[in-house]
Formats: structure tokens, C-alpha cells, sequence
């Protein structure tokens, strides 16, 4: 399919920030799971003893309302607040210079990154989304939401709804369950790299005090040439694509222009920052000149915080941190780094990607060291959830990626997953075939079934040797998961004695080492159709990916939104036969 966008006009701007009853008033309680906890074979951590009705605050911040707090597992309960946020986005065409470079570009609400959601922990959230681009479909995906009971609202072309069409709009509506940092992206094959992205900032407790929030700091991968027109030759090509330049919060210098981001800060507070790799193919590291980083969160899971001097995020990563400005009144360089060509692709900016960090009332440029990144790209270690989980040990089911650069007797780039690249099937996502009761699938469409409730699921991602020596960022949609092991350049030998069960690492995006091997584990407590896939888009779009459907007999039940997928994929239907009736473009996923 093509997916090329012409230049237009942005012709209206709209953004709402609206408070208003969503949900039957009356007490905020919190939501219970339906199994038991001890029959999941995890065990909570002893309460801390933050006392009914306290604050959050500077001092407090792990308090937050209705007897709720950094000791309540947010996996198994969350409050409700009967608030709901709203807002509107617009998609349009447009033409801007992130740093210094005009480009085309595809925005949301005329404005790049795209409009910030803010919640409370919770809070129901709603979009409203309207697709006035010219010729390509879209859809949001919002990053690590589980969206529990609302898989209808995941976002995913081809798996959970149809595109939108052109001139028409989606609403979408969820409960905000989990708290911390995140982002929202288009999941219409490689899309949001050309700007259809932004961010969320769930408000919740915390496992460190801080004064300030600063809000989210997100970094990107950018390329001067329109993405659908780098995946088109990234499709065929023997490398990866080679980025221009690394955006931070949206902008950066470059030959012809630009500016440094600047982030403002208080002599003597401490500044809670949200770093978040929105990003295309490139790993991000990142070191403040002069200042240490304290880490409370990996994802959307507090952890017990350490301190660190530089943080390496795959995309799709999140980090919260706390910044102590208790260094001399002075500006410091945030200095920014890529893998290194080594693991994620060039990017021909890479010596001279950083930002500002200004200190109130600074005149001077700080002569502190400048900050030594380590480049590559791996996984933080040593990162423990503060909430204390043990996983049984069981024996994973294996999934192997294998490369072709042949498929169909050409130089086509595919990424497999059992021998088969994802594609689906815009026209008849998998939710559809599920409402109709069709459980009759494309063998390209990847599909795993889980059936069983509220048991733990095992899997090995494995590559073989034909892989090209990368690693990929691994995204599950509708879970976080437990990261049991992982290893570079080796293949799983089945030998469980090596699996971390007490207390993993837990995250909903991690790195799956170059030619080795990962090891996760996940609850099949959430009914659905979930995508798993790498999150470089151009990974996705030439394969590797597959779907979840997930205790399959409960889905019908549990949607509550039903009339998308008449209303929605009819407009996709007549949309798509009349501007590409021949589908997708050669090897391009759609993911």
C-alpha cells in the first residue's frame, strides 16, 4: 500500500482540557481483581504504613488518595476517580522544521510533539480523533496502557480496529489504571515517525520525594526525508537507515538552524523528569553534566530508586528521575547519544546532539566535565520493582526470528517470526473476525492463542543465526511482562536454573540482545487481541511481529464498543478500494 501524504494547510487547531462525570458518582473505591492473590503465587510487599488521608506532597510523595499509595500494587488495584479528561486531535499534513530543516510532516493539532495528555491515577481518559490527512489512514496506539476490558481502544490497524479513513473520527475512551510516563503514537505502519506522536503524564505516587515536576522530555531519531519514503528503500536496503539527527523535546540544531531545548530549573529543589524514547531506530543515552540521576520508575513500574550517571532507553523505554539542583548557579549541557552504529544504524548527528539545563538566574555555562556516554544498546541492569513479585518457574514456550532478504525473489527485507512475516489485513482486523465469531486466520497473521485464565505464560524470543547481528526493543501490548533472562550471541538451552523468578525486572518494552536470546513471562489476565512486535517501525513494518489472542470465548462479552468495527471499517472499506485497491505496498507489514 502506498502511504505517502501531500502538503497542505493545518486549517484548525483544537485541543480541550475538560473535567467531567464519566462514571456513576459516589465513593472513589478502588478496583479488586477476580482471583484471589495468593492463587497468582505472587507476593505482595509489607505496607510501609502511609496513613489513610495523607497528602501527596514534597515530602509525601509516596501518598496519594482514598487510602491508596506507592505500597498499593497497581497491578491488582487502582482508584476511581469518576473524572474523565477530553481531548481533540486533529491530524493534518503540514510542513515544519524540527531543527532547521523544513519537511514534510503529518501533526497532531498543528503542533510537533503532539499535545501532552495529563491525568490523575484513575482518571478515564478521551480522544477524539479526527483524520483530516489526505491520503493515509491512522489510528493511536497509547503506549503500555493494558487497557483491561478495552481492547477495542489499543490502537492497532489490521488487530483491534480498522484505520480511520480520511475525514472521518474515532473516539477513543479508557481507564487510566497504571500511573507514571508514557506516550501515544500512530500504529499505521511506520507513521509516527513522521510526527504523530506525543506524550502522557499519569499522575500517581512515587517511591522518592521530589519539589517539581517537570513534565516528560522525549527524544527521537529524525530523518530529513519523509519516513514512508525511508521504510520504502529500508525495505530493500542491506543497513539500516541512516537518521539525520536526534530531535529532544522536538528540537535540535543542525547546519541549517535550529535550537537547543532548554529545561528550566530551581537552585536547590529537586525536579522530577520523565525521559521517554520516542524514537525510530535508534537507542538514546543520555548523562546531565554535573548531576547524577535518581531512578523511580522504568516504564509505568516504580522501582526501588538508584542513582545513576547516564541511562540508555531502547525506543519505546520510559525513565522517571529526580534531578537534585544543588550544583553552582549555571547552565549545563544534557548531553545525548545513540548506539553507536554498532547495534541501531547510523545517525549523522550523533557528536553533537544535547540540550540545556538552565538554573534560575544563571549567566554562565558551567565548566564541569562534559558527560562520557557509553553507547550500544543494551538494557539498564540492576533494576528491581518495588513492588516484590516471584514467578514460578516453568518451562517457555519458543518463538524463533529468522531473516530472509529473498522473500518473493527479490532483495525484499522480512523479519520472521516461525518462519512467517506479520501482515494483517486492514479490512478484517482480528477483533472483527472475533465479534463475528470467524476463528479462521491468515497463517501471515501471527496469531498465538492464551487460554488459559490467570495463568503465567512463558516464552523465548530466539534469534538465529541468519539475523542480522541487531537487537530489537520488544513491546507488549495489554501486559507488562517479567524479564526472566537474556543473552547476546547464545541460544536458549532450555536450562530453567538460569531464569530470575524472585523479583524480575518488569517492563513493557525490552531489549532482545543481537543473534540472542529473551525469556519473559506474562498473567493471561487480560482477554484480547494483543499485538507483540519490535518497536522500530521499520522492523515492524517488514515482519517482525505477531498477535496474542487471548482467552478468545470471553472477548464478545467484554467490548464495549462494538459499533467501530461496522461504522469504522465500513469508511476503511470504501476508503481503501477506491485510493489502493491493491493493498499494501510490497512487504510492508502495516503495523
Amino acid at each position: 500500500m502506498a502511504f505517502f501524504a501531500k502538503a497542505c494547510v493545518v486549517l484548525t487547531i483544537l485541543h480541550s482540557f475538560v473535567f467531567a462525570a464519566a462514571v456513576p458518582s459516589g465513593p472513589i473505591l478502588p478496583r479488586t481483581p477476580d482471583v484471589p492473590w495468593k492463587s497468582r503465587g505472587l507476593s505482595s510487599r509489607k505496607p510501609q504504613g502511609y496513613p489513610t488521608g495523607c497528602t501527596n506532597g514534597p515530602k509525601s510523595r509516596g501518598c496519594w488518595v482514598d487510602g491508596t499509595s506507592i505500597d498499593t500494587d497497581f497491578h491488582r488495584q487502582w482508584p476511581n476517580t469518576g473524572k474523565t479528561v477530553t481531548y481533540d486531535f486533529e491530524i493534518t499534513n503540514t510542513t515544519m522544521a524540527p531543527d532547521g530543516v523544513e519537511r514534510l510532516m503529518l501533526v497532531i493539532n498543528g503542533q510537533y510533539p503532539g499535545p501532552t495528555i495529563e491525568a490523575d491515577w484513575g482518571d478515564y481518559i478521551k480522544v477524539n480523533v479526527k483524520n483530516s490527512l489526505e491520503l493515509n489512514g491512522t489510528g493511536i496506539h497509547w503506549h503500555g496502557f493494558r487497557q483491561v476490558g478495552t481492547n477495542e481502544m489499543d490502537g492497532v490497524g489490521g488487530i483491534t480496529e480498522c484505520p480511520i479513513a480520511p475525514g472521518e473520527t474515532r473516539t477513543y475512551e479508557f481507564q487510566a489504571i497504571q500511573y507514571g510516563s508514557s506516550w501515544y503514537h500512530s500504529h499505521y505502519s511506520v507513521q509516527y515517525g513522521d510526527g504523530i506522536v506525543g506524550g502522557i503524564v499519569i499522575h500517581g505516587p512515587a517511591t522518592a520525594n521530589y519539589d517539581i515536576d517537570l513534565g516528560l522530555l522525549p527524544f527521537t531519531d529524525w530523518f530529513h526525508t519523509p519516513i514512508f519514503t525511508v521504510n520504502a528503500a529500508a525495505l530493500h536496503a542491506t543497513g539500516p537507515p541512516i537518521a539525520d539527527n536526534v530531535l529532544v523535546n522536538g528540537t535540535m540544531t543542525s547546519g541549517s538552524g535550529g535550537s537547543y531545548a532548554v529545561t528550566n530549573l530551581q537552585p536547590g529543589k529537586k525536579h522530577l523528569l520523565r525521559l521517554v524514547n520516542t524514537g525510530i531506530n535508534n537507542w538514546i543515552h543520555v548523562g546531565l553534566q554535573g548531576h547524577e540521576f535518581t531512578v523511580i520508575a522504568a516504564d509505568f513500574v516504580p522501582i526501588e530508586p538508584f542513582t545513576a550517571s547516564t541511562l540508555s532507553l531502547s525506543v519505546g523505554q520510559r525513565y522517571d528521575v529526580i534531578i537534585d539542583a544543588s550544583q553552582p548557579v549555571n547552565d549545563y549541557w544534557l548531553y545525548v547519544g545513540v548506539g553507536g552504529n554498532r547495534c541501531d544504524g547510523p545517525n549523522t548527528n550523533a557528536a553533537n546532539i544535547r540540550s540545556i539545563f538552565h538554573y534560575e538566574g544563571a549567566k554562565h555555562q558551567s565548566n564541569a566535565s562534559a558527560v562520557t556516554l557509553p553507547g550500544g544498546c543494551y538494557d539498564e541492569e540492576g533494576i528491581v520493582p518495588y513492588h516484590k513479585n516471584t514467578v514460578p518457574r516453568k518451562v517457555p514456550k519458543e518463538l524463533n526470528t529468522g531473516f530472509t532478504t529473498t522473500a518473493a525473489g527479490t532483495n525484499l527485507v522480512q523479519w520472521l517470526i516461525n518462519g512467517e512475516p506479520i501482515l494483517v489485513d486492514f479490512t478484517r482486523p482480528t477483533l472483527k473476525n472475533v465479534i463475528d465469531g470467524n476463528d479462521t486466520f491468515n497463517t501471515k497473521e501471527n496469531l498465538f492463542t492464551v487460554g488459559d485464565k490467570n495463568e503465567w505464560q512463558y516464552w523465548v524470543i530466539q534469534q538465529d543465526s541468519t539475523t542480522p547481528p541487531l537487537p530489537h526493543p520488544i513491546h507488549l501490548h495489554g501486559h507488562d511482562f517479567f524479564v526472566l533472562d537474556h543473552a547476546a550471541n547464545a541460544n536458549w538451552t532450555g536450562d530453567i536454573s538460569r531464569l530470575k523468578m524472585d523479583n524480575p525486572v518488569r517492563r513493557d518494552t525490552a531489549t532482545l540482545p543481537a543473534r540472542g536470546y529473551l525469556v519473559l513471562a506474562f498473567e493471561s489476565d487480560n482477554p484480547g487481541a494483543w499485538l507483540m512486535h519490535c518497536h522500530i517501525p521499520f522492523h515492524v513494518s517488514a515482519g517482525f511481529g505477531l498477535q496474542f489472542l487471548e482467552r478468545v470465548d470471553e472477548i464478545p462479552g467484554i467490548l464495549k464498543h462494538t459499533e467501530i468495527f461496522e461504522d469504522q471499517c465500513a469508511s476503511w472499506k470504501d476508503f481503501q478500494t477506491e485510493f489502493y485497491p491493491n493493498g499494501f505496498e510490497l512487504g510492508d507489514s502495516g503495523l
